[in-house]
Parts: C-alpha cells; sequence; structure tokens
C-alpha cells in the first residue's frame, strides 16, 4: 500500500510531527478553557504546564504519545495519531467519575457537620477558644488534617482569630470562608448569639451539598450517554481498521485526511463544551490568602 507522503520514513516523520502538534494544540485548548492560576508563574513554559490538568501525569502524556505514534504508523494517518493522543489525554477525565466534585462534595458535608458540632460545643464550652478545640478534635474525616492543624495552631498560643484565618486558607473554600468570617467576628468583637448564627451557616451549606448533588446526579446521566456514544463509535471504528481495512481507503487521500480531521475536531468540540456547562462556577472568596500572615505578622510586631 503506498503511503500518504511517499516512502515510509517520510510517513513516520509525518506521523511524529503531527503528534507534537497534536498534543500542542491540546494544551493550548486546556489553558484556554481552564482557570488561571491565582498567583503568577515566570516563564511561558511553567504558566503553560501549570494550567494543565492536574491528573495529566509524566506517565500517561509518555503512554499516550507513545500509542498516539503507534496508531499512525499502523494507519499510515498522521492524523489518527494526533486523534489517539489527544484521546488517551482527555476521554479518561471526560467520561469517568469526577472524582474531585465528589470530594468537594465531602468536604462540604464536613463542614456543615462541623458547624453544627461546634455550634452544640458552644452552650457546653466557657469560651469560643474551648469550643473549637474541643470540635477541632473530633472533626469529620474529610477535615481532619486541617483541624487537627487548626487545634495545633491555637495550642501553641497563636490568636484564634489568625488560626481561623489559617484555617480558611487550608480548606480553600468560599463556603469555609463565609463559616470563619462569624468565627473571626465572634473571636475579636465578642458578637453575641452566635450558636443561632452557625446553625443557619450550617443549614446553607446543607443546602449547597443538595443542590450540587443534583447536578452531579444530572451530569452523571449526560456521561453514560456519552460513555454510549463514544463506545459505540470507537468499537466501529476498530473493527473497521481490523475486518474491512479497504473500506477505508479513501482515508489514504490527503482529502481523507482532512475529513478525518474535521470529525476529530467536532468530536473534541462537543467534549469541551460538556466539559465548560458541566462546571460550577465558585463564588468570590471572603478572606484572602495572605490575610493569615498578614495579622500574624502585624501581631507579632506588635508584641516585641
Amino acid at each position: 500500500m503506498s503511503g500518504l507522503f511517499g516512502p515510509g520514513t517520510w510517513t513516520g516523520v509525518a506521523v511524529a510531527c503531527g503528534t507534537v502538534f497534536g498534543c500542542g494544540l491540546v494544551a493550548i485548548g486546556y489553558g484556554a478553557v481552564r482557570r488561571a492560576a491565582p498567583e503568577e508563574r515566570p516563564g511561558v513554559w511553567r504558566a503553560l504546564v501549570a494550567r494543565l490538568p492536574a491528573d495529566w501525569t509524566t506517565r500517561r502524556v509518555l503512554i499516550a504519545v507513545t500509542s498516539g505514534v503507534a496508531a499512525g504508523a499502523l494507519t499510515s494517518w498522521p492524523v489518527a495519531a494526533v486523534l489517539t493522543t489527544v484521546a488517551l489525554l482527555t476521554l479518561p477525565g471526560l467520561l469517568g467519575p469526577d472524582r474531585q466534585a465528589a470530594r468537594r462534595t465531602e468536604r462540604m458535608e464536613a463542614l456543615a457537620l462541623w458547624t453544627e458540632m461546634l455550634r452544640d460545643t458552644l452552650s457546653a464550652a466557657a469560651g469560643l477558644e474551648q469550643a473549637v478545640l474541643a470540635s477541632a478534635d473530633i472533626a469529620p474525616a474529610a477535615l481532619e488534617p486541617e483541624m487537627r492543624q487548626l487545634a495545633a495552631t491555637v495550642r501553641s498560643g497563636t490568636p484564634l482569630p489568625s488560626a481561623l484565618r489559617a484555617l480558611a486558607e487550608d480548606v480553600d473554600d468560599p463556603l469555609a470562608d463565609v463559616v470563619v468570617a462569624a468565627l473571626v467576628m465572634a473571636a475579636e468583637q465578642q458578637a453575641s448569639q452566635l450558636a443561632p448564627l452557625l446553625g443557619e451557616l450550617a443549614e446553607s451549606v446543607r443546602e449547597q451539598v443538595a443542590m450540587r448533588q443534583r447536578v452531579d446526579a444530572g451530569r452523571a446521566s449526560v456521561r453514560t450517554g456519552v460513555r454510549v456514544t463514544v463506545s459505540v463509535t470507537l468499537g466501529m471504528v476498530v473493527g473497521l481498521v481490523v475486518l474491512n481495512r479497504p473500506y477505508l481507503d479513501p482515508f489514504n487521500t490527503l482529502t481523507g485526511q482532512a475529513v478525518l480531521a474535521v470529525v476529530g475536531a467536532l468530536f473534541t468540540a462537543s467534549f469541551t463544551y460538556l466539559t465548560v456547562i458541566g462546571r460550577i462556577e465558585e463564588p468570590v472568596r471572603l478572606i484572602n490568602a495572605a490575610a493569615p500572615h498578614t495579622t500574624a505578622d502585624a501581631q507579632a510586631g506588635g508584641t516585641g
């Protein structure tokens, strides 16, 4: 069978170049979709790497690129190499379980439970600091590391407002900022009626959890439909390649490769759109990440 670009050597070179080009397009696409990192990183390469998905490990990228090169070499289609690489990098995250959303929901439930525990402990404790220490020692598992750090910080002599702001930075959640803000105000201004306020905040967090669970259920049905579509499409393509290769001869031409690229681009655009519309925009955080250090430094200077 004659290659697309002449001898087999030139076809291999074209496949390798197409794979590298496709990886660049994937990186640019994900960089445009994902949010920018909150802190600035020097260098174009570091900024690009920081914007890529966290599950794109070096091993996963190497496997995807190697599989893409193999697919291109077997089919003599440069576009097949690019599409295989893109599919192996993106489909597991798009079609698999949304572990990040599940972890966020679990932490929100733990935050609501800890807020209720803190409310109930306030009635029996001597003050807010004692209530925070008592509830931190029996905090839910999803927030156990942050609560242990909070208790250790308070016991080391750090003022409670600074320790609570550090907790907000560790949890890194807008809803946690609301709870921490109420606790900081109570610690600094001796606010009354804190227990009823904590109860209302816990109820609000639980409403947010219920809303997210409904959204996740709707997204799960969409993911199931997409899994079926992708499975049928891939099964048909593999079946044609193995059982009826002559049927795919039109793709050996330059026009056939262009058509295949358009089809792959349409699939990529549809999956990207599903990802964008399924994303829940987070509210603006109330507590600045730099607030704990600033407050602690100011108090340390005043003490000295």
